[in-house]
């Protein structure tokens, strides 16, 4: 079982408040992303979770029992860090039996359980060469491998990803959500790319100057954000804003629209603009237009065959029905 509650927990540095008083559940077997733009706290808030910092307030327990004073070994939770931290020396296989020689386990259950997760990572081959003969992809596999040995309650990771480059990291985001559904245990996921958060996560847990902004499922948060800093955060290309006469007329003082949700003429539309950079990416173009009396360019997802000319005028009309509106205070009008 792996059910985590934090109730009330806050974290200070000194006289400085980093995380005020925040409550959340994580339910047995959810797979929950923290991401949030970097120094928002996600990362501080795993490892209080860990054990690896102290709580400054409030109780942290892991199927219903306090976990807030006990050490990060006693606490049945596997931490996957941004860094392999794997013993260059060691064969694989030992690397991944590290934590069960520290506990002094039986050599065969040692074997059967090494065996197990290097089954369950395609490790099977590459159990007696060194990390230095390996790619990243399959060092960062060797780390969780290390995490899995331990059968814990939950595994946290730390921003797994973050070393390796752009297709390896699209590889391991796949294999780690298989792990998931073949494991069933509940995983906590922190990052600062939502397009991890978005494809990965059963919740995702919007945080922001160490306050969660929203939970939800990626859905339920691309839907209706509950402000304009979570419907800025979901989405790529994230969302359009639009302020002045065009979001008064709206009776709104901002108006958010994705750029999925703009239609593009040449003729005729709601709002006229001048084509500024169009980035081509094959199945889509991503075309940047300038509003006018709009600070920012709007950004449209159109068609990958569209061929538009720089400082070509254009006309945008947002689809009504997926119109976001905000108030002054950034909430979102239901």
């Amino acid at each position: 079982m792996g059910r985590i509650t934090l109730e009330k927990v806050t974290k200070r540095f000194g006289d400085v408040e980093v995380i005020p008083p925040l409550d959340l559940t994580i339910e047995d077997g959810e797979f929950v992303v923290f991401v949030g733009p970097s120094g928002c706290g996600k990362s501080t808030l795993l490892r209080l979770i860990a054990g690896l910092e102290d709580v400054s307030g409030g109780e942290i327990r892991i199927d219903g029992t306090a976990a807030t004073s006990l050490p990060p070994a006693k606490r049945r939770l596997a931490m996957v860090f941004q860094s392999y931290a794997l013993y260059p020396h060691m064969s694989v296989r030992k690397n991944i039996a590290f934590p069960l020689r520290m506990a002094k386990m039986d050599q065969a259950e040692q074997a059967r359980r090494v065996e197990d997760a290097a089954r369950v990572l395609n490790l099977t081959d590459y159990l007696d060469r060194r990390p230095g003969q390996l790619s990243g992809g399959q060092r960062q596999r060797v780390a969780i491998g290390r995490a899995i040995v331990r059968e814990p309650a939950a595994f946290l990771f730390d921003e797994p990803l973050s070393n390796l480059d752009a297709a390896l990291r699209v590889g391991m985001r796949l294999e780690i959500s298989e792990l998931h559904k073949r494991l069933q245990t509940t995983m906590i996921y922190v990052t600062h790319d939502q397009v991890e958060a978005m494809t990965m996560a059963d919740k995702i847990v919007v945080l922001q100057a160490g306050k969660i902004e929203q939970t939800g499922s990626p859905l339920e948060l691309y839907r209706n954000p509950q402000n304009k800093f979570v419907a800025g955060f979901i989405g790529s290309p994230k969302m359009n804003f639009l302020t002045g006469d065009v979001a008064q007329a709206m009776d709104a003082h901002t108006i958010g629209i994705r750029p999925e949700h703009l239609s593009l003429s040449t003729d005729t539309g709601m709002w006229k603009g001048v084509v500024g950079v169009s980035e081509h990416l094959g199945s889509d173009t991503f075309v940047h237009v300038d509003v006018e009396g709009q600070s920012e360019h709007l950004t449209v997802r159109a068609n990958g065959e569209l061929d538009l000319k720089y400082k070509q005028t254009v006309y945008l009309t947002p689809m009504e029905a997926h119109i976001h509106r905000f108030d002054g205070d950034d909430l979102r009008i239901a």
